[in-house]
């Protein structure tokens, strides 16, 4: 694997790839305030395994790419999804396969409905269909939103307390299938705390952006795949299965017990999908 920073007027992004550049590219799309480091080496190294040449990033605000003042992100959608397009731009790659997480699948979606032509397939993770009514699908647990409410009480530059808040952000994030690996999960937070230099500015995104998409996921071009969790507690299952109602040609699969999570007994079972899915193009 290689580390490379993408260099814009104003912004840097930290990128990653993994394997060799001559096979089919992947570019990996991680959730809002997540790093690079939620997608596990061990995960992409499998995956490039496949044949294929993965690329993962650090999102604005997280890991070693650029931060801004906390509470007042001057970015939107639009912007994560330009992010997205200007990493395909730096490693001289004019399409890829797009696998996005959470966030990175509304991401992922933003960037094929606008730039179809660079993107050769799309993954959707423990995501939800973009610029869709929704309302009427099931909200995220009623634990996980009493949990956020409690992070305005967080003093995020104390270390040991903002790493008690992700632990138990973690546990309510956990599915059903398989034990939660507290020691694991620890000291995944301690290393991209302190790679991050901090989480200030986790909480760093509006939910703005990608109004003229509003209703046009229908013309969504590139195959899509989505991969979703039964027990997901932030975008219950409805919302992966609502894809199928929505994108022509979808397909689903589900993680029995699943959370909202790359869990490492799940990997298998995702990197088989994915790396059908990107064979075809």
């Amino acid at each position: 694997m290689s580390e490379r920073m993408v260099n814009t007027p104003g912004l840097d992004i930290a990128t990653e790839a993994f394997g060799d550049p001559a096979h089919a590219p992947v570019l990996l799309i991680m959730g809002g305030g997540a790093s690079m480091l939620w997608w596990p080496a061990p995960f992409c190294e499998q995956l490039a395994g496949r044949g294929r040449y993965v690329i993962r990033y650090d999102q604005r605000d997280t890991g070693r790419s650029t931060k801004v003042v906390a509470g007042d992100p001057p970015y939107t959608l639009d912007d994560l999804a330009a992010d997205a397009v200007r990493v395909l731009d730096a490693h001289a790659l004019p399409g890829a396969h797009l696998v996005g997480m959470s966030l990175g699948g509304i991401i992922g979606q933003l960037v094929a409905l606008q730039h179809p032509t660079r993107v050769l397939s799309l993954t959707a993770m423990s995501s939800s269909p973009f610029g869709v009514d929704t309302s009427r699908l099931p909200r995220s647990s009623e634990a996980y939103r009493q949990h956020l409410a409690t992070a305005e009480h967080v003093e995020w530059s104390d270390r040991e307390q903002v790493i008690a808040y992700s632990l138990a952000e973690a546990r309510l994030l956990a599915g059903t299938a398989h034990p939660f690996a507290e020691d694991a999960a620890r000291a995944f937070y301690e290393r991209d705390y302190d790679r991050s230099g901090g989480y200030a500015t986790l909480a760093n995104f509006e939910w703005r952006g990608g109004e003229p998409w509003q209703g046009r996921l229908p013309e969504l071009q590139p195959p899509l795949l989505v991969i979703h969790g039964t027990a997901d507690p932030v975008y219950p299952i409805a919302h992966g299965e609502e894809f199928l109602k929505v994108v022509a040609g979808a397909r689903l699969v589900r993680i029995p017990g699943g959370g909202h999570e790359l869990h490492p007994d799940d990997w298998d079972t995702m990197i088989d999908a994915i790396a059908e899915h990107t064979c075809h193009a």
